[in-house]
């Protein structure tokens, strides 16, 4: 495949935009090479500006759960925005839509929609703080709940210690109320609440992590966080912004059975327009400006573009719960194949996989957090992810992102699919 024209666009891009691009995933750092700039795309499939089209495995990085340019979210935004795209005021569509989420999402009550999950996130945690009369937070290496500073803090010397600031910017004092575990290790949780049993305002974690591959929780680990913070009186929050409406019409709480008190949503919840939301009970939300002292606020919160979206999106999927069972039958396919030639190769690889959430690690020991998700192998992550785009197939430029598949896929896409994989394996 020939990137010219992408080549020509990221040289003019880095004239004016920071790195080039308007989030630094894009940038392709981690895999090297030049970024692929999108024309268009529709269903399972992405056409770049050099005319090639590309089988996509990101969607979005998770919102197009029924594929690019689904139609009933396309017609729903183009007729709202005939009646204008943004008031500043209420709208009856802003009511439908919290209540269709309210009615999907378990053990919530009421909802406030945002802009995006970062806001999402932080909000929530402001309102956990607000709600507890509390400072702390714990929050997981690995995990990614958004830009806002109190998330980016990074492990010190193991869970025994306080976070560190991860990006310039980031004051050491709210580095001091960010509280760093390992995923998937309820000893290092514990530890946390033993130094600070009455400090503590929420637990944030993602109930299937994203963003050091698609990690699964082991079997007791979120049930040992419900136990440990009911004892100690501290706030769940499960971010749900890539887990929301994907794994379930209810999202992770309901495919895992876990109740939290707090989920933070965004991707397929806007239909692929920033949306971000966070839910809660009544109680909890009832802190929230302005019904309390709780203050957020956002002009383009509900905005009528994104609810429209939203909603027709959401409408499809509770009227269709087909397509979750689906989307998990396209991902077992797409795993059993790559099982089937990984063996046959003999290359250290592990595959995780829930739902329609997948990710490949080139490494021999099993990928449970941030620590064994760094332990693969980079080089061939490189080596794998332009050999799967020279054929035609784009993947996350990251070792440390999941897959998200979208249910336009067919089952010849991931044909195709597992024939580039055992083409590049050959390279191998």
């Amino acid at each position: 495949m020939q990137y010219q024209r992408s080549s020509a666009l990221f040289q003019t891009a880095q004239q004016f935009i920071p790195g080039g691009v308007n989030s630094p995933v894009r940038a392709f750092q981690a895999v090297g090479g030049i970024p692929i700039f999108v024309d268009r795309a529709k269903g399972a499939y992405l056409y770049d500006e050099d005319g090639n089209r590309l089988i996509d495995y990101i969607s979005s990085w998770g919102p197009m759960i029924l594929g690019h340019a689904f139609d009933p979210v396309i017609e729903a935004v183009k007729s709202r925005a005939d009646r204008g795209t943004s008031y500043g005021m209420p709208t009856e569509l802003e009511n439908q839509i919290a209540e269709l989420a309210v009615e999907m999402i378990p053990h919530m009550d009421q909802i406030r929609m945002v802009n995006s999950g970062t806001e999402a996130c932080m909000s929530a945690v402001r309102l956990a703080r607000g709600f507890t009369g509390r400072e702390k937070l714990i929050k997981f290496a690995g995990c990614y709940h958004g830009h806002s500073d109190a998330f980016l803090i990074q492990a010190g010397s193991g869970a025994v210690t306080f976070g560190a600031p991860s990006s310039p910017g980031v004051t050491q004092g709210t580095a001091r109320d960010t509280l760093l575990a390992d995923y998937n290790n309820l000893d290092s949780v514990a530890f946390h609440f033993e130094q600070h049993p009455d400090a503590i305002a929420a637990i944030i974690v993602e109930p299937v992590a994203g963003n050091m591959g698609c990690i699964v929780p082991q079997p007791g680990f979120l049930e040992g966080l419900r136990s440990l913070c009911d004892q100690y009186g501290t706030l769940l929050i499960f971010d749900e912004v890539m887990t929301g409406f994907r794994l379930a019409p209810g999202g992770a709480q309901e495919r895992l059975g876990i109740r939290a008190d707090m989920a933070t949503f965004g991707k397929v919840l806007g239909g692929g327009l920033p949306v971000g939301a966070f839910a809660a009970r009544r109680e909890i939300m009832a802190q929230l400006a302005p019904s309390g002292p709780v203050y957020q606020a956002g002009t383009l919160s509900g905005n009528p573009l994104a609810m429209a979206a939203g909603f027709a999106m959401l409408q499809h999927l509770k009227t269709n719960d087909t397509v979750f069972s689906s989307l998990d039958h396209k991902c077992l396919l797409l795993e059993q194949g790559m099982h089937a030639l990984l063996n046959s190769k003999g290359l250290p690889y592990q595959i995780n996989r829930l739902g329609s959430m997948i990710s490949l690690h080139f490494t021999d020991q099993a990928v449970t957090d941030f620590k064994t998700a760094a332990l693969g192998n980079n080089d061939t992550f490189k080596n794998y992810f332009h050999g799967m785009l020279k054929r035609g197939v784009y993947l996350p430029p990251s070792a440390f992102e999941s897959y998200f598949l979208n249910d336009a896929l067919s089952e010849s896409d991931i044909n195709f699919t597992l024939t580039a994989l055992e083409d590049w394996l050959k390279t191998v």
